[in-house]
């Protein structure tokens, strides 16, 4: 099934899980009420969520004149998408680590580690650069953002319906008694699950993306590997101290993190590099043009 398929139907179901949650607290009017509350709150994050996760995770933006060849390749890479020009940030932790962020392209930002480019190669960066435009191409803030939301207005819908059947003595409890105990339990747990296979059917079609627009799924790969293995290594702590936002990093950034693939942020790693090798030996993507450096730098020598 395509990637926006999938993403479509997954964000369907959390519209109904949230509208269920609000039918069995206040029949229709309750379910009107829940979206038109996570309508708001949806607002609110996608207005505010880049500020606030760059802000969190320490980020500092960067110039052409402090960065020189990391502002030119993100500039030509940006231009190779048909992108506007993202603010460059950079993140001041030696974890090799990215993510892109921004209600819509005209106001994106791609920030990369300090580690990132210590460990990657000239090309694999740009690999990960392309895959973080290629979130903001597919307008993955929106979509993540909006998941999020309502998975936690479900959650807080949850709760309300605990306290609804333990103090409001309601007599019209609809669906009855167990169908508010099994609501309780599972609607927040299936808010997650979805959550996560939004985000990790996100990953992949940024992979696939991000392949095309540098022209090297073959380098994508490659810098998937080494920061996945440095992330198990090496303590993000913004990340750790704000793990909600693990979401947004092309690897998940929190160390030592092992958990269910249902409940996982990202696809496997090696799962992720197998559909890169398959699309390098399919030859559907175009040469490079990341304009080489003049100067040596941080990638020159490799």
């Amino acid at each position: 099934m395509p990637g926006h398929m999938r993403t479509f139907i997954l964000m369907a179901a959390l519209t109904a899980l949230v509208m269920g949650m609000g039918w069995l607290i206040g029949g229709q009017g309750g379910a009107v009420i829940a979206l038109l509350v996570a309508g708001a709150g949806n607002v609110f994050a996608w207005w505010n969520s880049d500020k606030m996760v760059l802000r969190q995770q320490g980020a500092h933006r960067v110039t052409r004149q402090e960065a020189p060849e990391l502002v030119d390749m993100v500039a030509a890479l940006a231009s190779r998408a048909n992108l506007p020009m993202p603010a460059v940030y950079v993140l001041e932790t030696e974890q090799p680590n990215a993510f892109a962020t921004g209600r819509n392209p005209e106001n994106a930002a791609v920030a990369v580690t300090q580690g990132i480019m210590r460990v990657l190669t000239r090309d694999e960066l740009a690999g990960v650069i392309a895959h973080e435009l290629a979130h903001i191409k597919h307008r993955d803030t929106l979509t993540m953002t909006v998941t999020a939301t309502m998975a936690g207005a479900i959650a807080m819908l949850g709760n309300m319906l605990m306290f609804s059947s333990m103090f409001g003595g309601r007599d019209d409890n609809r669906g009855g008694g167990l169908a508010a105990i099994l609501a309780m339990i599972f609607a927040p747990l299936a808010a997650g699950m979805v959550q996560m296979a939004i985000s990790r059917t996100r990953e992949y079609e940024a992979d696939r993306t991000g392949a095309e627009i540098c022209g090297q799924p073959m380098a994508l790969a490659g810098a998937l590997a080494k920061i996945s293995r440095a992330a198990a290594q090496v303590v993000n702590i913004p990340a750790e101290k704000n793990p909600a936002s693990a979401s947004l990093f092309i690897v998940n950034p929190l160390h030592a993190l092992r958990m269910d693939r249902l409940f996982a942020t990202h696809p496997p790693t090696e799962d992720r590099i197998a559909r890169l090798r398959a699309l390098a030996g399919g030859g559907a993507v175009m040469a490079s043009r990341v304009p080489a450096s003049g100067r040596g730098g941080p990638w020159g020598s490799r």
